[in-house]
């Protein structure tokens, strides 16, 4: 049999066995909503869809097992486009994707205000970044045959140096982004076990390494292939389910715009409420309160220390019960220990209630371009270009950090040609979005769902999902009667963007199998992306380090056993930081972005586009790029300010938010990477020609 006519022969079988799967998939589902309607506990429903996901993907990772290094890191470069195009949008869409970008639409609307660039910017930014791929990057390193991205560096520029920083920032932008992803692990497996968080960590990891530590690349390729369909149901569903709730079509792409009408003359109605205008003047009033404990920091602590001890003494004199002494025992260990720890805390508390006096508790209108007016106050005119300002921002660091992430040019090593890298690409586009053009439909469904059913509740009769989230973790909702009214304002409510994808089927009404779907869908989307990160960062920490810099003499198959071990290591740490909670998921990934964005791009691009670029234009270029974005990242980092005690709050550049740090370091490194080129001697070489060439002769 020929090649080609083998190379049918296989791909036919993966159309089958796909079909088996999804067939399989969907028989799995309707047997949980059966076993639902015949009183099946929910107790143990959300159990059986973690056990049963994990399981799965471990299974697929077992069968995927090698040792083989060609196998290991590369899939054997025969994955087929279509294939590879599942795999990368698994890989690609995160539980920031997932997860976050619904929330994040909620939140922020379509363009944001002064300090949020707006739901849109995602979703533009992280699409568009394919673009960029398909047409400077995946094919050209596809060509070369390489393992890593540190290899192009060392193939095409020569020397140690350019490999030994691509390898650094691989493992740093990398380790971020996968804390991001086992926080969401941790945060769905808590959920559907009942588990704390950290318990919920672990069960999750688990799987990660079942999918990653035995096959390598292998196997994560088909483990992400059936998380990508898991995903795909998780996330097309409720929001189909919704759209044929609210208007009777389940086409919700389509469909939503009819709600967004609605939903802009629900926020006039709010603004105007005189019950909205009442919880905004509490918040107002806290806002000011903690401004002026902030004015007298020493005192206002030891006044409330006093206070806190007086009442805790003055209840165990009146023999209170033991239950309310606690409480004061709890508040009173709760107050900040020293002067710097109050000042962050009263200063971000501050912030907020100032952020929740605003009309609609500090969210802006859904569908309104950017904050402010062009054509208003000098104020207005402002908030405007600042708005403009960072959402442009944003979109090309997630454009540009697109084209510069390792783990995810690494999935374009794995296809047989060229040519199929390319397309490839393409499928990709399509698989990713199938899921981008439902996220601002689900976003708009769910405030709809929020503004006519919750917003007017009683407080005595909200629905339990609602305490069973906060058990989760009390930063993902937070519902107070401020007023004391008993009935449940806009502004007493905030959903965190991590939480509103996953509580979507309960606020909706859905059967609880589809938020066991969901919930699977979201640690499919998480899973799948921390397996191609822990590779990443294992490959460059063993291939492009110690088999280069420290010990040569390191057979092929000793550098899959190093890698597995590395991977393990590294999977535990990030296990350890993320429960530590950082970050929310969005401004981790972003940061990511960022990073990878800085480091790579204008160097790998230069490389590929300009042969006048050489070892020391890299170098300072990467050097340059990284450590600005870096800087800027730390120096607006709340822990960091906290530690060496500085003032809370931002020390921004242009108006620019931290999440878009890259908007300095990439202009930064592009300049000085063709500055040093220009005024150094160039550094021709074997490589470097061959990546010329190999980049001309491109079909």
């Amino acid at each position: 049999m020929s090649d080609s006519a083998a190379y049918a022969a296989y791909k036919r079988r993966l159309h089958r066995t796909l079909a088996i799967y999804i067939a399989g998939l969907l028989a799995f589902l309707l047997l949980m909503a059966w076993a639902e309607r015949s009183g099946l506990s929910r107790f143990w429903l959300g159990p059986i869809f973690m056990f049963s996901s994990v399981m799965m993907y471990a299974a697929i990772g077992i069968y995927g097992r090698t040792s083989d290094p060609e196998e290991y890191y590369v899939a054997g470069r025969r994955i087929p486009p279509m294939y590879n195009g599942m795999a990368t949008a698994a890989d690609w869409m995160s539980a920031a994707s997932f997860i976050s970008m619904a929330g994040g639409l909620y939140l922020q609307g379509f363009g944001g205000t002064e300090a949020q660039a707006g739901g849109l910017a995602y979703v533009m930014g992280w699409t568009g970044g394919f673009c960029l791929v398909a047409l400077l990057v995946a094919p050209h390193l596809r060509r070369l045959n390489l393992y890593t991205v540190p290899d192009y560096f060392s193939v095409r520029y020569g020397g140690r140096w350019p490999r030994v920083i691509a390898a650094l920032a691989a493992m740093l932008c990398s380790f971020i982004y996968v804390i991001a992803q086992i926080y969401g692990i941790g945060l769905i497996a808590s959920r559907l076990t009942g588990v704390q968080f950290e318990i919920g960590i672990l069960l999750g990891l688990g799987g990660v390494l079942l999918c990653s530590f035995l096959g390598g690349m292998r196997a994560i390729t088909w483990t992400q292939v059936a998380q990508y369909i898991v995903l795909l149901l998780a996330f097309l569903i409720p929001v189909s389910w919704l759209a044929y709730k609210q208007l009777g079509n389940p086409a919700a792409p389509i469909v939503y715009g009819l709600q967004l009408e609605k939903i802009a003359g629900m926020e006039d109605k709010l603004a105007n409420d005189p019950a909205e205008r009442e919880v905004a003047a509490i918040f107002l009033k806290r806002a000011k309160e903690y401004e002026a404990r902030l004015a007298d920091i020493e005192g206002a602590l030891r006044r409330e220390r006093t206070q806190a001890q007086e009442r805790v003494r003055k209840l165990k004199a009146q023999g209170a019960d033991s239950a309310v002494i606690v409480q004061a025992n709890r508040e009173l260990a709760a107050l900040p220990k020293d002067v710097a720890t109050a000042r962050e805390r009263w200063t971000r508390a501050m912030q907020e209630s100032y952020e929740r006096a605003k009309p609609l508790g500090g969210l802006p209108q859904h569908s309104r371009p950017f904050a402010g007016d062009p054509n208003g106050s000098a104020q207005e005119q402002e908030a405007f270009e600042l708005s403009r300002r960072n959402f442009l921002a944003l979109m090309f660091v997630l454009m540009v950090g697109t084209a510069g992430l390792p783990h995810l040019l690494t999935r374009y090593y794995t296809t047989p040609t060229v040519a199929e890298a390319r397309s490839s690409v393409a499928w990709s586009l399509f698989f990713i979005a199938l899921v981008y053009l439902a996220a601002p439909a689900l976003a708009v469904l769910v405030k709809f769902e929020v503004m006519s059913n919750l917003v007017g509740s009683s407080f005595d009769s909200l629905p339990p999902w609602i305490a069973q989230w906060a058990k989760v973790d009390g930063s993902l909702i937070s519902v107070a009667d401020v007023n004391g009214d008993r009935t449940l304002q806009w502004g007493e409510i905030r959903l965190g963007a991590d939480m509103i994808m996953l509580a979507t089927p309960e606020l909706g009404g859905l059967p609880y199998v589809i938020s066991g779907l969901v919930a699977a869908g979201g640690l499919a989307a998480a899973l799948s992306t921390a397996d191609g990160l822990l590779l990443t960062i294992s490959n460059a920490m063993v291939r492009d380090i110690y088999c280069h810099e420290i010990n040569r003499h390191v057979a092929p198959e000793q550098r899959v056993i190093l890698s597995k071990f590395a991977l393990l290591s590294v999977a535990l740490i990030a296990a350890v930081v993320a429960t530590f909670k950082p970050a929310e998921i969005l401004p981790l990934v972003s940061a990511s972005f960022s990073l990878a964005a800085s480091a790579f791009v204008p160097a790998m691009v230069l490389g590929i586009f300009w042969p006048r670029a050489n070892r020391r234009g890299a170098v300072s270029g990467m050097l340059a790029g990284l450590g600005v974005t870096l800087y800027y990242l730390t120096i607006n980092a709340p822990p960091f300010r906290a530690f060496f005690g500085m003032a809370p709050g931002y020390e921004l550049w242009f108006g620019i938010q931290p999440v878009a740090a890259g908007a300095f370091g990439v202009p930064v490194g592009l300049v000085v990477a063709v500055v040093v080129s220009l005024v150094t001697k160039p550094i021709i070489q074997t490589p470097a020609v061959a990546v010329e060439r190999s980049r001309a002769s491109l079909p």
